[in-house]
Order: C-alpha cells, then sequence, then structure tokens
C-alpha cells in the first residue's frame, strides 16, 4: 500500500474519530424525552422546509411508503407533526410540522449544531483553513458523484 493511501485512512480514521467523539444523539434523546433514529430525525428536518406528501418524504429517505408512513406514525404520536388533506388530491395528504415539531427541530439544531470545544479552541485562521479543506472534500465528492451518475 503506498504512502499516500496510508495517510488517507490515517485521516479518514482521524476524522471519524473525531466526530465519532461528537455524539450528541444521546443528549437529544434525553432532551426530546424520545429518540430521532430510524429515519425519524431526516423526516423531521426535511419538513422543517415545508410539507410534503408521504410519497414525498418515502422517496427523499429511499424508503418505501410503508415505512415513511411508520415513521410520520412515530412522529405524530409524539406530536410533532400532523397529516393535512392536499389541497388540489383529497386522496393524498401532506403532513407538516406542528408547532412541538418546529420546536423539537430548533431544540435539535441547538443541540447538533453546537460546535465542539476543540473547534472553538482552534484559531480564527485554523478554522477558516478547516473550512476550505472540508468545502474542497465535499466539492471534489460532488464531483465524483456527478461523474459517476453520468458514467452509467
Amino acid at each position: 500500500m503506498s504512502t499516500k493511501s496510508n495517510l488517507s485512512q490515517q485521516v479518514w480514521a482521524q476524522m471519524q474519530r473525531f466526530v465519532d467523539a461528537q455524539n450528541r444523539r444521546g443528549e437529544l434523546a434525553e432532551t426530546l424525552g424520545f429518540r430521532l433514529g430510524g429515519g425519524r430525525g431526516k423526516v423531521l428536518f426535511q419538513l422543517r422546509d415545508g410539507p410534503a406528501t408521504l410519497s414525498e418524504l418515502a422517496e427523499a429517505n429511499g424508503v418505501d411508503a410503508p415505512y415513511a408512513t411508520l415513521i410520520v406514525d412515530k412522529l405524530e404520536s409524539h406530536g410533532l407533526v400532523e397529516r393535512r388533506p392536499h389541497p388540489d388530491d383529497k386522496r393524498r395528504k401532506l403532513v407538516s410540522l406542528t408547532a412541538a415539531g418546529l420546536q423539537a427541530v430548533a431544540t435539535a439544531d441547538a443541540i447538533l449544531l453546537r460546535p465542539p470545544v476543540a473547534i472553538a479552541k482552534l484559531s480564527v485562521e485554523e478554522r477558516k483553513q478547516l473550512s476550505e479543506l472540508l468545502t474542497r472534500l465535499g466539492d471534489i465528492d460532488a464531483d465524483h458523484a456527478e461523474y459517476e451518475a453520468t458514467k452509467g
């Protein structure tokens, strides 16, 4: 294995360890009183952008319609979402956040987006460098995904 490959693996392992050490799911579950696993968090965050149908939620989250229904049922049981008739098609329902759902999203953002102490201890210049590197990684990854999509 090349030195470049070894270094890449080392950097990736360091990134994973750092992110894993910042896991705040337990804190979030304790604060909210329930866990947002099983796709519930993704759906909750998606709905902050506006209402969606069950089929839209299923497609956006890579699950089938029955599983999307289970996710929405669970969120509804916690009072976080509600279903209303679709204005253009009475056979379909629109799922939207309730006031409690909006509050849960705000709480989750406050907990999950709180910078780790290690980042706060970096100098402004170091944080700028880190931001630039992470942006570059995202751009490279997006370019690669686009290339792979056009290849097939």
